[in-house]
């Protein structure tokens, strides 16, 4: 377990718990709006098995009531910032007192800005299967992304705004902070090609810079970068950049203040286990951190579609066509498989008529920490909202990045699953899209609505999971198979 920078805490004797700390955040979270599910979490004895039935218990309670919501939102941020702590080399604190320790001179950070050479794009095109969509081409995808329900009509009305709008391209009045610039689904390459200003806050290791920098170099934006002081004169710029946001906290807050201009924070961050919730709470801290002092920050998330999410009724009415109507050995298997599993295969996504429905895509194998980190980003995303900033929230489609491929069970589970209507997107695509509605939330700041669940829901491109016939879950195994059988075929 990790024992510097942002860490668990303590549960027993010396040891931190990832699992306590979830029980505790996800009761905290609940206890107001639901007891009893408050309770469950907490006397929970297999939390990295069982955690699933919890997380949907948090979206379930929150959906009669957004007020209900906003304030278990605030509760579960609350919570794990008052237990989560930060180790230094001269002891531990709590996190919120992790930005009271000023950095030392020798670790403040510089910056050294890149600009490239390239031409300044002021049109939207979006790379798809080997070709590049602009214009009517790119009008007739998101025509056709509706129809199939891979998308929400309120994303292909964002994205067809910006393709009216191409000035609004031109960020330049905005700093857009990217939280993890290396991302894969981060909005780095497409805002440089843009022309804007990206700052970039990112590990310090030497090939992920290399690549940012020569990303920089080719196209028509700035790159913002951080180097620590002592290292500003050395030759080799990728060698010496980089902030670590997990032991750091400080210097990089210190170093943002300093920028001029708005900011816009994107939190694109991820690691592998339990590191991925560290970091994810690193960055919520210091997006707390950056508000209170400069409220005109705007912040910007991309969620998971493998969680759960309330769903409009027309995304349930869209699932329930596609269950009367399905055909082909499926709908042959679908009895004798539910039967032989006892339900489990294959089940029905939402109830008939449901208002909003709830779709549970949660992947046990990506386990409870994964879960709470994305989980905290939904909760800041409200009650961010609701203190009056600009957030750009989007559900963004299932994406064949390295972070999916490289597991084997979702690998197949992604290349089985358009045979239940799923459109599994590349990178390319997928992060051009999500820029895109980064733009325009930019532009056209997203109201607060009635429900929480709305403005989640309403832009987002979730790659045709809502509109499953078939619960998520229930289909994920059969996915699997048929995409381990195209594999060795």
């Amino acid at each position: 377990m990790a024992s510097s920078g942002v860490v668990f805490p303590v549960s027993s004797g010396t040891g931190r718990s990832t699992s306590a700390l979830g029980r505790a955040v996800v009761a905290d979270a609940l206890r107001e709006i639901d007891p009893i599910g408050a309770r469950a979490a907490e006397h929970e004895t297999n939390w990295r098995a069982d955690y699933l039935v919890h997380f949907r218990r948090l979206v379930e309670a929150g959906l009669a009531d957004g007020g209900a919501a906003r304030r278990s939102a605030a509760a579960g941020l609350a919570s794990l910032h008052d237990r989560m702590r930060v180790v230094y080399a001269d002891g531990e604190v709590g996190l919120r007192d992790a930005f009271a320790r000023a950095p030392e001179p020798g670790e403040r950070l510089d910056t050294v800005t890149v600009t490239g050479d390239g031409e300044v794009e002021r049109e939207l095109s979006v790379p798809y299967r080997g070709e590049r969509l602009r214009g009517d081409a790119l009008a007739r995808r998101l025509d056709a992304w509706v129809t199939a329900g891979v998308i929400e009509p309120g994303c292909a009305e964002a994205v067809r705004a910006v393709l009216a709008n191409p000035d609004w391209l031109d960020l330049s009045d905005v700093r857009v902070v990217a939280l993890g610039a290396g991302a894969e689904m981060g909005p780095t390459h497409s805002l440089l090609r843009w022309g804007g200003d990206v700052v970039a806050v990112d590990l310090p290791r030497p090939g992920l810079w290399r690549n940012l920098l020569q990303t920089a170099s080719r196209y028509g934006g700035r790159l913002h970068v951080p180097v620590a002081a002592a290292k500003q004169n050395r030759a080799d710029l990728a060698e010496v950049a980089g902030a670590d946001l997990l032991h750091d906290l400080p210097v990089v807050a210190e170093w943002l203040l300093g920028v001029e201009g708005r900011l816009a924070v994107g939190n694109y961050v991820y690691a592998d286990g339990a590191t991925n919730l560290r970091v994810c709470t690193a960055v919520d801290a210091l997006t707390e951190h950056l508000r209170a002092s400069r409220p005109d920050t705007a912040l910007a998330f991309l969620a998971t579609p493998t969680d759960v999410f309330a769903v409009p009724a027309e995304a349930v009415a869209h699932a329930d066509a596609k269950y009367r109507e399905a055909g082909g050995v499926l709908r042959t298997l679908r009895g004798p498989l539910r039967m032989v599993s006892a339900g489990r295969l294959l089940r029905r996504n939402y109830p008939p008529d449901a208002d909003p429905g709830v779709c549970d895509s949660l992947v046990a194998q990506q386990g409870p920490n994964y879960a709470l980190a994305k989980r905290l980003q939904r909760w800041r995303a409200a009650t961010a909202r609701e203190q009056g900033a600009t957030v750009s929230f989007t559900v963004a489609p299932p994406t064949r990045t390295r972070s999916v491929v490289k597991n084997r069970v979702l690998a197949a589970a992604y290349a089985g699953a358009p045979a239940f209507g799923v459109e599994v997107f590349d990178p390319a695509a997928s992060n051009t899209l999500m820029a895109a509605l980064l733009v325009h939330d930019l532009r056209n700041p997203p109201p607060v609505r009635e429900h929480v669940w709305q403005e989640e829901a309403a832009g987002a491109a979730h790659g045709g999971l809502w509109t499953m016939p078939y619960a998520p879950r229930s289909a994920l195994g059969l996915a699997a198979l048929l995409g381990f059988g195209g594999a060795r075929n």
